[in-house]
């Protein structure tokens, strides 16, 4: 017989002192002969004030690994209610792991040094984070376990950083006999990106004191059969849409075309994000009954940029699931977007902000345009 399961904990752990827009180019360093020219578009566009990195302002090198942020919001997660150490199964998404092998999940549990316990890694982008936490409410609600972790952490700025670039750029001066940029498709995401993490606890009981999240449901949706990849990475994107992956570039070619760095085609997100990740998958939901609007209380969208507020908003209301702006809590313009890490850390400052009271309704929103997917998860307060 299927559990009930609820979300007791979550927390979150953002690496070093907030960056602010004037500062970002010096911590990732200038790419090329000049300032980039599409930075302050972009940043006036996707409405990030503050982001965090894992890098060393003066020295510019890395302070965490991606395994190490996750590590630490786990620890957070420690407290006179909960022991880490009784942990019986760890889930951990994230976009890019430190290395190809081993999975992040084991890296994470290494760093930890719990006792041994179930570990799974879960692949994607923003959505690998959330397929994390649906494995353990899954396996809490078939009672294949009582404590149950799932993390999502980011650590974009290391690839971000001008260093990576130098090779390909060397490589056009040569060509070209002049400093170019970046292709746009690169230099719109090191604008766009930053660094963090954060971890829920499950279990099949309530928290005795305070609120629980009590989980009612959690639907994905893939559209890769109709999309091609729109984001991308260790892999450039062909005339016809295909992928050719770094397997069949030679390592000077890796360099030479910074083939490991994130890529996103602009002109297809643009084009589809809000009709394959809120319109179409919204109103199947609302059409089947499974979702109310009238009965949700706080939206927690998470997109990418500011410039996506009202096209959710107008996707939404196109799909008949209409929840006022009012209604919706975001924390992108002070802590960035942070792939598969941001729904957590969206959660954790309304789940500690006081203002969620027994029986509010919360729907989350978690988009991701890797090949056109999306997730929405159904929360009740306790």
């Amino acid at each position: 017989m299927s559990r009930t399961v609820y979300i007791n904990d979550i927390q979150a752990f953002l690496p070093n002192e907030a960056v602010d827009n004037e500062h970002i180019e010096q911590v990732l360093g200038q790419i090329g002969s000049r300032p980039s020219r599409a930075k302050r578009m972009i940043l006036r566009s996707n409405k990030i004030k503050t982001r965090h990195y894992a890098l060393d302002k003066e020295s510019r090198l890395p302070t965490h690994t991606n395994a190490q942020l996750a590590a630490e919001v786990v620890q957070k997660l420690h407290s006179k209610n909960f022991d880490i150490n009784h942990i019986e199964l760890l889930a951990c998404g994230t976009t890019m792991a430190d290395q190809l092998m081993p999975n992040h999940a084991l890296m994470v549990h290494g760093d930890l040094k719990i006792p041994s316990c179930e570990v799974i890694a879960t692949a994607g982008i923003c959505l690998s984070a959330t397929m994390a936490l649906k494995y353990a409410y899954l396996s809490v609600m078939a009672g294949e376990c009582d404590h149950a972790v799932a993390t999502g952490s980011e650590n974009c700025s290391s690839l971000m950083r001008s260093e990576h670039f130098d090779e390909e750029i060397a490589t056009k001066v040569d060509a070209l006999g002049k400093a170019p940029e970046i292709a746009f498709e690169k230099d719109f995401l090191r604008w766009m990106l930053s660094d963090g993490a954060g971890a829920a606890r499950l279990s099949p009981t309530p928290n005795a004191e305070g609120i629980s999240l009590k989980v009612e449901w959690i639907v994905q949706k893939s559209y890769a059969n109709e999309q091609d990849a729109c984001m991308y990475a260790g892999a450039e994107k062909l005339d016809d849409g295909t992928l050719k992956g770094w397997r069949d570039y030679t390592p000077k070619e890796w360099a030479e075309h910074s083939v490991m760095t994130i890529k996103q085609d602009v002109k297809q997100l643009n084009e589809h994000i809000i009709n394959y990740t809120v319109t179409k998958p919204l109103k199947a939901l609302v059409e089947s009954g499974k979702l109310d609007p009238d009965e949700i209380d706080y939206f927690l969208p998470h997109y990418s940029s500011g410039y996506f507020r009202d096209k959710v908003y107008d996707g939404m209301k196109e799909a008949g699931c209409d929840i006022a702006q009012e209604k919706w809590f975001t924390n992108l313009t002070t802590k960035g977007n942070t792939g598969s890490a941001s729904i957590f850390i969206i959660l954790e400052e309304l789940f500690h902000s006081g203002r969620l009271k027994a029986g509010d309704t919360l729907l989350c929103y978690i988009p991701e345009s890797g090949r056109f997917s999306t997730a929405f998860m159904k929360l009740e307060v306790v």
